[in-house]
């Protein structure tokens, strides 16, 4: 078989359809929903978007409102110093679009800055300090947001955020466990120290956290807008901070920063139309991937087992695709035609056999050999709040699907004194050597290698589901996992179950290496394991739970709208 431009093998397919769609959705937009709705995280981002919803504002706005609060509350998953995707759907021309704020390496970052002298990757170097960031997206993303999309001034969006940050809010159990597990590395950031912690330790529950530095910052981006965070004053501090700190920014990465709308991925899997990130994140391809690999088994007809065993190697195939072919699609190419299309779908499951499990071979990435990594001296935390989502929708059928992150708890630790900004370590989601896994276990070639100005790939999925029955519109964080749970609620929507149901199943996840199924307490009895088990199937317990999904079901059958915040997290949905 062939190499493909990317030097990955992939099988040969005589027709490529794009399926890469900006524009209308399958359906005509009939009346709006009777209802509006939001769903997040964090009660007080919840808080935020329903009273900009009540101010007059659209899904937009209220967006800006959420995905500005939970940078303030949710430090350990997201902030101004982060990015992330949002997916958008204009209900008055019916468009839809994807607005990629993915972080961007800066200009003088090459594919051997985390590697030691003897050409080993040194991980801790892509996790912590301020060489870890990438170049953030999120302020970038809020003012395009509010100026192309949004009824209401940035001040007025933003207004929620900025008191939270000035104000203060209560510090709750998921605050003080992130704290505590990246306390070493927030100490090792003065300014980091002085906002997160209280004398060096985890503040206890309940405890007023203010930041009057990122309240600062919040309201130089609601006064000046985009130029209020990468150029002037605040640009000047992290810079000068993250250069101090042993960091390669410059100010023209920060003035050359842009929010890119993209066409999402789309396609259709028993009668309902998907819609979910393109790359830079590798969701919407997998997720259509995998949707059509199931539709050529005639997956929906199987039960117990047998289907458990169909989804792991659906899910074992794209995630191997994953690994060889996706990129940032402006400095790679990316062959999203031939992996999205059914016929390369059934070439990929064509050795499907529904006796035993189909090994992950390395040779088949052409890697250089794989050992599994995890932090040093570090137990990994659940991966259900470092990252966040959240889903809205209002009253005239506009909605918001968007999932953002500063990757590890936390991030990369390091805060730029005088700016309260928190910064990403993103840098870790490149492939920083052939074969070599990131933190999440996953692995990557040259279409991810680390390049200047590169968009490094990602596994952030907000989507869109929709049919005659209704709209969906979920997500969630979880690092590597993030794919197959939003599979697993998509095979719920399309089967009819409840909004509960999406974000409560239990879960499994296969991601090509390691070559084992993880699953969540009670995803799999006895008697499914031992079966399992006897197909070749390597078995990974976990014993604590993954995911946070926020979802929203506009129910267009019984004309009403219903709202799930994952149980996992402390999130909140809320339906007017």
């Amino acid at each position: 078989m062939p190499p493909s431009p990317l030097g990955c093998r992939l099988a040969p397919l005589g027709i490529f359809l794009a399926i890469c769609l900006i524009g209308q959705s399958p359906a005509a937009e009939q009346t709006g929903p009777p209802r509006a709705a939001v769903a997040s995280a964090h009660p007080a981002a919840t808080r935020a978007g329903i009273d900009i919803l009540a101010a007059g504002g659209n899904a937009f706005d209220a967006a800006v409102a959420v995905g500005a609060a939970l940078a303030v509350v949710e430090p350990y998953s997201s902030g101004l110093g982060g990015g992330g995707f949002w997916l958008l759907h204009r209900a008055a021309d019916a468009r839809t679009l994807m607005i990629d704020a993915r972080e961007r390496a800066p200009l003088a970052a090459h594919r051997a800055m985390y590697l030691d002298d003897q050409g080993q990757f040194v991980p801790e170097r892509a996790l912590d300090g301020p060489l870890a960031a990438g170049i953030p997206g999120l302020p970038a993303a809020l003012t395009h947001l509010s100026t192309r999309y949004g009824r209401l001034p940035l001040g007025t969006t933003l207004a929620p955020a900025i008191a939270l940050a000035r104000d203060g809010f209560a510090v709750d159990r998921v605050y003080r466990d992130y704290a505590a597990f990246r306390r070493d590395t927030l100490r090792a950031s003065p300014a980091a120290a002085a906002q997160f912690l209280v004398d060096g330790e985890p503040p206890p529950p309940g405890h007023l956290l203010r930041q009057p530095d990122l309240a600062a910052t919040l309201d130089a981006l609601a006064r000046e807008g985009q130029a209020g965070f990468y150029a002037g004053p605040i640009a000047e501090r992290l810079v000068t901070a993250v250069r101090a700190g042993g960091g390669i920014w410059t100010a023209d990465d920060l003035r050359d920063y842009q929010a890119i709308e993209r066409a999402p991925i789309s396609g259709t899997y028993r009668g309902w139309h998907l819609v979910s990130a393109a790359p830079p994140s590798s969701g919407g391809v997998l997720l259509i991937a995998m949707l059509n690999m199931l539709d050529t088994l005639d997956a929906a007809a199987l039960t117990g087992t047998e289907r458990t065993h169909a989804l792991v190697e659906v899910m074992r195939r794209a995630y191997r695709d994953r690994a060889r072919s996706l990129g940032d699609p402006d400095q790679t190419a990316v062959p999203v035609e031939q992996l999205t299309h059914p016929l390369y779908a059934a070439g990929l499951i064509r050795d499907f056999d529904p006796r035993r499990a189909t090994p992950s071979r390395l040779a088949d990435l052409d890697c250089a050999p794989w050992t599994e990594r995890r932090p040093a001296d570090q137990i990994p935390p659940p991966e259900s709040h470092h990252t966040t989502h959240f889903s809205i929708l209002d009253r005239d059928g506009n909605r918001v699907a968007a999932t953002l992150s500063i990757n590890y708890p936390f991030g990369s630790g390091f805060v730029a004194p005088g700016t309260g900004v928190l910064l990403n370590d993103e840098m870790d989601d490149f492939s920083a050597q052939p074969g070599v896994p990131n933190v999440y276990g996953l692995v990557g070639g040259e279409a991810n290698a680390i390049a200047p100005g590169r968009r490094m790939l990602s596994s952030m999925s907000p989507t869109f589901l929709e049919s005659e029955q209704g709209i969906a519109i979920l997500g969630t964080p979880g690092g590597s996992r993030i794919i197959t749970m939003v599979l697993q609620s998509v095979l719920a929507v399309t089967e009819g179950a409840p909004v509960t149901d999406w974000v409560t199943r239990p879960r499994i996840h296969h991601q090509f290496l390691p070559d084992r199924i993880q699953f969540e307490p009670d995803a799999l009895s006895a008697a499914d394991q031992a079966a399992l088990a006897a197909k070749g199937h390597r078995l990974e317990p976990l014993q604590r739970p993954f995911g946070n999904m926020q979802a929203i079901f506009w129910d267009r059958a019984h004309g009403r709208v219903q709202a799930a915040s994952d149980p996992r997290g402390i999130g909140s949905a809320w339906v007017e």
